[in-house]
């Protein structure tokens, strides 16, 4: 019933998808909107198929900083989460700079770390980690802390250690609520790939959209977001398989 659930989801999605994609195609043919204005779908995908490889390795460069941006600002939330867990007394001075953090605007900061850092790598790696820092921090805080009084009672009861009541109870209690910044956090992090490449870099998917736009290729820039659309929903369903995988008591 469940499987037969799914794939009437899925079946319906794919034709909502379709639909919208026919009637985008249809407005363009229509009324003969330049190309300068609005590529169709069409000619985006022959766009895609005609440069593969120049697509391909501005893909490779601007998922590598997103999943290892995703990696790096994931470990520092859950990091600082933990210290949280066991020095409770530092939730507001942490909390108070990773508020801080999150309300300063990224396309602010990425012209700075550019002209600081170069054009490498390291700038959108931050830039990225920042982005998905705070909701990994949150969600895992509230993980920690989402420990029923009963098991925790028993925990002590036990004699147990704080590391173990922290090993054995928070963080298996904490991982459905990691899991979600995760599902949050994934896509972001491609957002903040491409936000930082859009300030400087001399590759990526950042900075073909940079050269289509000042160009008026449009077809270039809508095939860079159709390829990072793709990639944020590839990386939503990743997360979601490995947590299926891993949490299987909760699923």
């Amino acid at each position: 019933m469940n499987k037969s659930k799914a794939s009437g989801a899925n079946a319906l999605a794919i034709m909502i998808i379709g639909i919208f994609f026919l009637s985008w195609e249809l407005m363009v043919r229509l009324n003969n909107i330049p190309l300068y204005i609005l590529p169709s779908p069409v000619r985006v995908l022959v766009t895609l198929s005609k440069n593969t490889i120049y697509f391909g390795m501005a893909s490779f460069v601007t998922f590598s900083e997103a999943v290892l941006g995703l990696i790096l600002g994931s470990i520092a939330g859950i990091f600082a989460a933990t210290i949280l867990g066991f020095w409770p007394r530092l939730e507001r001075a942490v909390m108070t700079l990773a508020i801080l953090v999150k309300s300063t605007p990224l396309v602010a900061i990425a012209p700075l770390l550019t002209i600081w850092l170069g054009f490498g790598v390291l700038p959108k790696l931050i830039i990225t980690g920042l982005l998905t820092f705070f909701p990994v921090l949150v969600n895992a805080f509230s993980g920690f802390n989402s420990v029923s009084q009963p098991l925790l009672n028993t925990f002590h009861s036990w004699n147990a250690t704080r590391f173990e009541i922290f090993w054995y109870l928070r963080l298996p209690s904490a991982l459905p609520h990691i899991f979600a910044a995760l599902k949050i956090s994934g896509p972001l992090s491609i957002i903040g790939a491409v936000v930082a490449e859009w300030t400087g870099a001399s590759s990526g998917l950042g900075r073909v959209m940079w050269l289509a736009y000042t160009n008026l290729k449009l077809d270039y820039l809508f095939a860079a977001v159709f390829i990072l659309a793709a990639a944020g929903i590839g990386l939503y369903g990743l997360l979601v398989f490995i947590e299926k995988k891993n949490l299987f008591w909760v699923n």
